[in-house]
């Protein structure tokens, strides 16, 4: 998939929009509160992606709405630092937690961190139609597991975008899999090194081009190499679009 045309082009222009942004003379004192103030602003945008509307001011202050989408995308954000290093090796495990912190106030206790059975409602925010049968979902979650544990010479971005989209296409949990969908990009970014202190939010990319979001996944469902193109041509330029949303943090925070 790195190699199909027009991938490496994407993911270069990604790679040093956020390498401009590791070098901001900021983040050599400022890191964490950069690092904090993304993942909040990544929460909102993955919240927004699936319909629930809150302002970052009312996610400072606490007051905003108690709407599940919006409190299971903050404890994933929340717990994203934690989850790293068990995602390098038990991808299945992080999936699994990711489900459990996004999902806890709708989804019944016994369901929650398992991939759905045939016949469990499955929630279509981006109009994908019939989702693949549970057994076609589990062989393609293995598949994404060993992709994820064996060594690749494929750039990070690449293996991000591909984790995300099959999540996104298998949606294996029936409620929650875009927020965990993302929340599986950012960890991949993080845990292959494009940004080890998660200092990009993908999440308020993918919001920021929100409409070519829901043509991209469709694309990458479709199975073709064009589709696929597509949705990694969107994933880079979400990530660089994140990269200049956390840029415009530094720049706030040097002005003071």
């Amino acid at each position: 998939m790195a190699n199909l045309p027009g991938v490496a082009d994407a993911v270069a222009e990604a790679r040093t929009a956020v390498d401009r942004l590791l070098g901001h003379r900021v983040l050599r004192r400022r890191s964490a509160e950069v690092s904090t103030e993304s993942a909040l602003r990544g929460a909102r945008a993955s919240a927004a992606l699936e319909g629930a509307s809150v302002g970052l001011d009312e996610l400072r202050t606490g007051e905003h709405p108690s709407d599940p989408v919006v409190q299971g995308a903050l404890r994933v954000s929340a717990e994203l630092g934690p989850l790293t290093e068990t995602w390098r090796q038990a991808p299945r495990q992080v999936l699994a937690r990711l489900h459990v912190l996004a999902a806890a106030d709708v989804v019944e206790n016994t369901d929650l961190g398992r991939p759905r059975m045939d016949g469990r409602p499955v929630r279509d925010v981006l109009g994908l139609g019939e989702p693949p049968p549970a057994s076609e979902v589990a062989a393609r979650l293995d598949v994404l597991s060993g992709l994820l544990t064996q060594p690749t010479n494929a750039p990070a971005l690449v293996v991000a975008a591909i984790v995300h989209g099959e999540i996104l296409t298998l949606r294996p949990f029936g409620w929650g899999d875009g927020v965990v969908a993302r929340a599986a990009q950012r960890l991949t970014l993080v845990a292959r090194g494009l940004d080890p202190k998660s200092l990009t939010a993908p999440e308020v990319g993918h919001a920021e081009l929100a409409d070519d979001y829901a043509q991209a996944i469709r694309a990458y469902a479709s199975g073709t190499s064009e589709g696929v193109v597509e949705w990694i041509a969107h994933c880079a330029a979400a990530t660089s679009a994140a990269a200049r949303d956390s840029q415009a943090i530094c720049e706030a925070y040097q002005r003071g």
